[in-house]
């Protein structure tokens, strides 16, 4: 079988999404007879999904672009690449930590106002750079707030830079956790972060507890000279405490990726165009996570990396496996059972995991007569509590 994959964008690496392979055709039918999109930023808020559409493949972290919610209760699977671009965003955030540091911004801006000849214009910067004399990071302590796929990764090279590191994430992965340097210190509390740090960087989802955490209750703990940034979300940020703590001293400098009027003309913040992730290799990185969480789906129904099902992972070594999303009421999997036995089926092996409202199956058969399959779909597609249904057929042989 081959299925069709249909790029929205024009910023979808192209060597990445080779590695799909015979299986798969790419961008060769329309968007509503695809079975799967690969994308990257593209509003989908207001998009009506075809009944064709198993799979959207978000090529990046970030996902609130696509209605998750909706994509669940219609049997669509959405993955992103967490951690695809994690490099490039922490490369980002270490070179503008050291940008203000160094007074770059206001002290381009005057040299670029120098007019004359060379030698005149060596002579006015003798007499004038010391007032762009900055610091250096080393000794000095970043806050980190968020210990992800791109916290993790600031704090441990911060270290190695020479700078104090300590970090803030009650939520913190396991595996996250073994990643992250012995010499980065935890902090339980976030005050902690605000009254010690001489820069803070966030590097967390756009939740309730997060949104506005950069704000004027947070900013007024904080050490005078700080140095924030913000290449998490734009809405982390209150824009008026911001430039109140500006104007009164206490943040010596801003760096954020989200562009605002507010931001403009302030020699204390300089922004980027969204550019955190936007390197040639995060560009494949993302590109080859999202392609393969979706060969691995559609080819095998195991599920890794999606935001709005669990994680399902089970080697397909039966005749045929049936994958099944379902409502996460009570009673479900009997029900499936029950529909097995009716078709004398043996099951080979099951496995249902819920997140919310919702739930995933992968239903393995001692199975090779397709009529009794057939029949057994039959019975599934009728249940009310049964959304998608999908037949995979073992092509490699028991």
């Amino acid at each position: 079988m081959t299925y069709n994959i249909k790029t929205i964008g024009n910023n979808i690496d192209q060597e990445g999404l080779a590695e799909l392979g015979a299986s798969f055709a790419i961008d060769q039918v329309p968007e509503n007879q695809a079975e799967a999109f690969i994308c990257r930023a593209q509003n989908f808020h207001d998009v009506e999904f075809s009944q064709h559409l198993l799979a959207i493949g978000r090529a990046g972290a970030g996902f609130n672009n696509i209605p998750v919610d909706k994509c669940a209760a219609e049997g669509i699977v959405v993955f992103n690449a967490p951690g695809g671009n994690a490099n490039a965003v922490k490369e980002l955030v270490l070179a503008m930590m050291i940008f203000g540091s160094r007074f770059l911004k206001p002290a381009n801006k005057w040299l670029s106002n120098q007019l004359g000849d060379d030698k005149s214009i060596d002579l006015a910067v003798e007499k004038g750079k010391k007032a762009f004399s900055g610091k250096e990071i080393a000794g000095k302590t970043v806050g980190i707030i968020g210990l992800g796929n791109i916290g993790s990764r600031v704090a441990n090279d911060a270290e190695k830079l020479g700078m104090n590191v300590i970090g803030y994430d009650p939520y913190i992965a396991v595996e996250r956790a073994w990643e992250i340097s012995s010499h980065v210190k935890r902090v339980n509390n976030l005050s902690e972060i605000f009254e010690k740090s001489d820069y803070i960087t966030v590097h967390t989802p756009l939740t309730d507890e997060t949104h506005h955490i950069f704000r004027a209750e947070n900013f007024a703990k904080m050490k005078k000279g700080a140095v924030l940034l913000n290449f998490a979300r734009d809405e982390i940020t209150n824009k008026d405490d911001l430039l109140e703590y500006i104007e009164n001293g206490t943040i010596h400098y801003f760096a954020t990726d989200f562009g605002s009027e507010k931001y403009y003309h302030n020699d204390a913040i300089f922004v980027s165009p969204h550019l955190g992730g936007s390197t040639a290799e995060a560009s494949l990185n993302c590109t080859r996570m999202a392609a393969n969480s979706l060969k691995r789906y559609l080819l095998t129904g195991e599920i890794i990396n999606s935001v709005n099902f669990p994680r399902v992972v089970q080697e397909l070594t039966s005749p045929y496996r049936i994958t099944l999303i379902n409502k996460n009421v009570p009673n479900v999997v009997a029900h499936i059972a029950s529909a097995v036995s009716e078709q004398s089926i043996n099951i080979a092996n099951i496995v249902n995991r819920g997140q919310g409202d919702f739930a995933y199956t992968l239903l393995d058969l001692d199975e090779v007569d397709e009529v009794k399959i057939a029949a057994l779909v039959a019975l599934f597609e009728a249940s009310d509590n049964i959304v998608r249904v999908r037949v995979i057929k073992n092509e490699r042989g028991v």
